[in-house]
C-alpha cells in the first residue's frame, strides 16, 4: 500500500504548510538528507498549550506528538516537491516536551509520532530518536518535534 492510501486509510489529510513564525526555514535539504525544523503541537489549529505533570495528561501529550507527525509529514511533503514517495527512510526525530522536574514520560508522549510515522512508512518509517523534557517550549506548547529524513 502507497503512503498515500495509508494515510487516507487512517484519515489523514496533510494540511497546508504553515509559514515559519521566526528568522528560520521549514526545511534545509543537504545532498539526499533534508532537516525539518521544530514543529509545534496544534490542537484546532491552535498552538496546544500545556505542561505535563502539570495540566495535561501522557495521552493527551501522545496525541498532541500525533498531530505534530502529521504536521510534519506535510512539511516533508513539500521538501519532495510535493511526492512523498521519494522518502527512503525517516532517519531520526527529536522530541521536546514540555514537562515539570518530576515527569519522567517524555518517551511514551513521543510514541505518538513515532508510531504514526511506522504506521505510514512501514519500516521506512522507522527510526532514531531522542525524546527530551524541557521546562518551556515556544508559545507554551506542550510538545515540539523536529524530523531527519532521507530522500531518493
Amino acid at each position: 500500500m502507497s503512503f498515500y492510501a495509508k494515510l487516507k486509510a487512517l484519515n489523514i489529510e496533510l494540511p497546508v504548510v504553515a509559514p515559519p513564525a521566526a528568522a528560520y526555514v521549514m526545511f534545509a535539504q543537504t545532498g539526499n538528507t533534508v532537516f525539518l525544523s521544530g514543529h509545534l503541537a496544534k490542537k484546532d489549529g491552535k498552538i496546544w498549550v500545556g505542561q505535563l505533570g502539570k495540566n495535561v495528561t501522557t495521552e493527551e501529550a501522545k496525541l498532541a506528538a500525533r498531530a505534530v507527525a502529521i504536521d510534519l509529514m506535510a512539511t516533508l511533503q513539500s521538501a519532495c516537491g510535493g511526492d512523498l514517495t521519494r522518502v527512503k527512510r525517516i532517519v531520526k526525530v527529536m522530541s521536546l516536551v514540555n514537562s515539570t522536574p518530576d515527569y519522567t514520560e517524555q518517551h511514551l508522549v513521543t510514541n505518538g509520532a513515532s508510531e504514526l510515522f511506522v504506521e505510514v512508512f512501514g519500516a521506512h518509517g522507522a527510526h532514531a530518536r531522542s525524546a527530551f523534557g524541557v521546562a518551556q517550549l515556544p508559545l507554551g506548547a506542550c510538545v515540539e518535534i523536529e524530523l531527519i529524513a532521507e530522500l531518493a
